[in-house]
């Protein structure tokens, strides 16, 4: 899964270029979840790498970088992508639309929220999907309700893969130039769930609180994926190691 080497600036202009120049791409924060469902699910990897720019939204691919020799990796995460980039919006008046949320009450707080906190910011819209698929006639309307926003930068957070997979099938519907995947981000923002303490995030720990916070819903992507990771990332590393010899 190739991964960008930049920092909430340079991808924050990155975007505005896209805006700019009215292109169409989309983006996506990839975790090491994304990362195993790719490698184990060919239509997601297939999505993957059909994104624009994927970033890397945990500590453990940053490290995981830097081992494989490129110094300058630094995280870019998701939710504070997402609030860097409202302020800058806030500033800039680019409309964003928010897809995404637990339900139609999490996405009136969350909008709400991002309001109070980034006077200024022109949200054009947002829908929270159910969480079955969509119908033929649903996802149309949704693009309807999307393009017909004005929107120039849609946030999915719908949860990975499954934001990839509609971002890669919905991309070419869509007239934003810009659709971003972040995850947990939207939980985050409305304050329905927690952020790990910068400390637990900075140690690549955030996955033990996330855990500790929602055992039921995730004990089996953290126990099984983390481990299969750090065993494939071991096996890349020394092959790395033995062509360089």
């Amino acid at each position: 899964v190739p991964l960008a080497v930049s920092d909430y600036d340079e991808v924050i202009a990155w975007m505005d270029a896209m805006v700019a120049s009215d292109s169409r791409g989309w983006l996506t924060a990839a975790a090491v979840n994304l990362v195993m469902s790719a490698h184990d699910d060919p239509a997601t990897m297939r999505a993957v790498l059909g994104a624009t720019l994927a970033v890397p939204d945990g500590q453990p691919l940053v490290w995981a970088l830097r081992l494989l020799g490129h110094a300058a990796a630094t995280r870019v995460y998701g939710p504070d992508l997402m609030a860097h980039y409202c302020a800058h919006a806030a500033s800039t008046g680019t409309p964003i639309y928010l897809y995404g949320g637990r339900s139609e009450e999490a996405l009136a707080l969350l909008t709400a929220r991002l309001l109070e906190r980034f006077p200024g910011l022109n949200i054009a819209g947002g829908f929270s999907p159910p969480f079955r698929p969509l119908t033929a006639e649903e996802q149309a309307q949704a693009v309807e309700r999307i393009d017909g926003s004005g929107a120039k930068v849609v946030w999915v957070g719908t949860g990975q893969p499954k934001q990839e997979l509609w971002m890669s099938e919905m991309r070419p519907r869509l007239a934003a130039p810009l659709l971003v995947g972040v995850g947990a981000a939207f939980d985050f923002h409305a304050g329905i769930v927690s952020q790990a303490p910068g400390w637990m995030q900075r140690g690549g720990l955030e996955w033990f609180y996330r855990l500790t916070r929602e055992p039921r819903r995730l004990w089996r992507r953290y126990l099984t994926q983390n481990p299969r990771f750090l065993v494939g990332f071991l096996c890349q590393y020394v092959r790395t190691l033995t062509g360089r010899s």
